[in-house]
This record gives C-alpha cells, sequence and structure tokens, in this order.
C-alpha cells in the first residue's frame, strides 16, 4: 500500500488500526468521527434500568454489542448487582447480534443460544418476528443508536419491552478534523476511507452536509476514493447514498485492511495513456505526469476520468455533462471550463479537441 493515502474515520481501536495500514506502506489521515460516551444517559438511569430488570423476569435478552455487554455488567458490579443481574439473564433466552457481544457474554458465563451470521439487527428483529413472542419480556441491549423503532415493533406484536441503554455513539467533540476529512474526499486528495460503525458513516455523511460538499463526496465515493467498511452492517448505511463498498467476509479489522489492499492492487496499474514523449497515468482519483503527480479534482478529475475510461473515443460536451460532480453540470460552458482548467493542470496535448464533436483522449 506504499504510497496510498488512507483516511481512518473510527475513534476505537484507532493505534491498531493506523499500525495495521502503516505497516502496508499508507500514509493515513485520522479523523475519528464519533465519541462513544454515555451521551445523556446518566448513572442513576441505568442503575435504575438494571434494578428493573432483575426485579422482574426476562423471557427473551438481546446483546448487540460487546462494548455494551462489558460496560453495563462493570457498572453493575460497582453497584453490587452483578450477581442478581447474570442469575436473571441465565434463566433467559439469549440472543446475540455478533461476535462481540457473544464474547462478551461468556466472559461472564452467559452463553447465547442464536445468533446471525449477517451480524445484523435487522435479522435479530425477523427472527423474533418470525414466532409468538405475545406476553413475552424481552430485555434489549442497546447500542450506540437508538433501537426505539425496534422496540415498539416488537410491543405491536404484544411483547413487553425493556430497553437498556449503556452508551450512545455521539459526534465527535473536535469535529474540525472531520471537515478536513470531508474536504480531502471531496476533492479525491485519499484513495480510501475506512469505516468500522453504522453511526460513523451517517456523521460523515452530515458533516459533508453542513459543509455543502455531499454531492461532491458522493461522487468520489462512487469513483475514485474506495469507502472501506467493516462488514455489512456498516457498509448497509451507505446503500441510501447510493455509494458502493469495499468489505470482507469477515467483519474484522485484519481482513477489512486486506480486502482494502487487494482492491487497492487491482487499481495499481491504472490507466496509462502516452501522446508522444509525454505519458499519463491514473491511478485511482491520483493523476501523474510524466512520473510527476499533479493536483486534480472536482470537474477537470470528473472529466479526465470519464475520456479515460473510453481511450480514443470522442466524447460530446453533453456527454461529459453527465459526469461532472452533481450541482456543477449546468451548461455545455461548465464542460468546456473544466476542459480548460484539465489542461492547465495536466499539460497541452493530452486532451484533445474534435471540431464540433467534443474532446477525446487519444488510445493508448
Amino acid at each position: 500500500m506504499k504510497g496510498y493515502r488512507v483516511g481512518i474515520t473510527s475513534a476505537r481501536k484507532i493505534e491498531e488500526l493506523a499500525g495495521l495500514l502503516e505497516r502496508r506502506g499508507a500514509t493515513v489521515e485520522s479523523a475519528p468521527v464519533l465519541s462513544i460516551g454515555t451521551g445523556g444517559i446518566d448513572e442513576e438511569s441505568l442503575k435504575a434500568a438494571t434494578k428493573a430488570v432483575i426485579e422482574s423476569q426476562v423471557d427473551v435478552f438481546v446483546a448487540t454489542t460487546g462494548v455494551g455487554i462489558r460496560g453495563w455488567f462493570e457498572a453493575a458490579q460497582s453497584w453490587g448487582l452483578l450477581d442478581d443481574l447474570l442469575a436473571v439473564l441465565k434463566g433467559s433466552e439469549i440472543l446475540a447480534r455478533g461476535p462481540k457481544s457473544v464474547g462478551a457474554l461468556r466472559q461472564y458465563g452467559l452463553r447465547e443460544l442464536w445468533s446471525p451470521e449477517s451480524e445484523s439487527m435487522d435479522e435479530v428483529l425477523s427472527h423474533l418476528r418470525g414466532r409468538s413472542v405475545s406476553g413475552r419480556r424481552i430485555v434489549v441491549q442497546e447500542h450506540g443508536l437508538s433501537l426505539s423503532m425496534s422496540a415498539e415493533a416488537l410491543r405491536v406484536q404484544g411483547a413487553d419491552v425493556e430497553i437498556v441503554s449503556v452508551y450512545r455513539c455521539e459526534p465527535a467533540g473536535d469535529l474540525a478534523p472531520v471537515f478536513k476529512l470531508v474536504e480531502k474526499i471531496a476533492d479525491r486528495e485519499l484513495d480510501a476511507v475506512t469505516f468500522t460503525s453504522a453511526p460513523a458513516v451517517t456523521t460523515l455523511m452530515e458533516v459533508a452536509t453542513a459543509s455543502g460538499r455531499r454531492e461532491r463526496v458522493v461522487d468520489a465515493f462512487s469513483d475514485g476514493v474506495l469507502a472501506t467498511c467493516v462488514g455489512p452492517v456498516t457498509a448497509a448505511a451507505f446503500e441510501p447514498f447510493g455509494v458502493p463498498t469495499v468489505q470482507p467476509e469477515r467483519a474484522r479489522l485484519g481482513p477489512m485492511v486486506r480486502a482494502l489492499e487487494d482492491e487497492l492492487r487491482k487499481r495499481n496499474e491504472g490507466t496509462a495513456i502516452t501522446v508522444g514523449t509525454r505519458r499519463l497515468l491514473i491511478r485511482g482519483g491520483r493523476v501523474f505526469v510524466d512520473g510527476i503527480e499533479v493536483r486534480v479534482s472536482g470537474a477537470p478529475l470528473s472529466i479526465l476520468l470519464a475520456l479515460t475510461d473510453r481511450p480514443g473515443v470522442v466524447l460530446s460536451r453533453k456527454q461529459l455533462m453527465a459526469h461532472l460532480p452533481s450541482g456543477q453540470a449546468s451548461s455545455e460552458h461548465a464542460v468546456e471550463m473544466a476542459v480548460a482548467r484539465l489542461r492547465s493542470a495536466i499539460g497541452p496535448g493530452l486532451v484533445q479537441t474534435v471540431v464540433k464533436r467534443g474532446y477525446r483522449v487519444p488510445a493508448p
């Protein structure tokens, strides 16, 4: 991964992830998007919820995150309530969202009866919807995002649902690095960005929206910057934006980095075009002319990527308009301006004008 630039959005295990990338030669741009904290859930509220769980029979217990389970049980131990809590939960049917919650449960002597391969809360809910839960008491350990709608869906089925909120995923206290990261994504100054949670995706896109760069960020992720997710739950957060993602078969940091490395290797050769003594190389969102990297971003890069995708083929101004970043495809004049800026960046001769027809780059 030498020479590649990778953004990191995670707050947890940031040193581990950065180390995995840097040992492979990548340059890392770190901007934690989230800070995991109490998020308004005070100790007394958690203590009251814990007592409520202990005082009534629990039929089904849903564990959603490892960090949440450990945080809850450690708090219960500090209040002298851990033994009573574990005794109640041991008598319930335990469902675990994924391996991390399974590991935390087993650390405390609890055994799950079922866990979905997808590690998806949606599949957990589907599992419960496929059976009768009327009259049953279900306790859900809430993860960083609110599960109130999930709980309401179970209540509609007749279940008595208790949500235990241990922590919330909130935006980082200092968002300045995130705004800077968004700018780099929009300008395609990064080759990839890693995401380890769905809330991180959501928050980054909110920052992109607030900065007026959301469309450019979506365009960059769609062509040039690899949105790399730790697993399907995280990747699903990109679906509303139509952003393609890279993800490993196993939702862990190591496999995610290897999947990213494999994808970058596929792109390593890039597109090379030679005109006379000049050589143009495009690798991901990076542009090299005669071996020297030149800065090309935004509309000019979109034009260059469209032309080099079909070398030798003339693309009209109208055709090229469709490739401009959203909000910039106002007229054919916008294409002409983008081409002028592109030529200014990469020099003459590489982008050719075909009179009354459009533009092309020579076939390699």
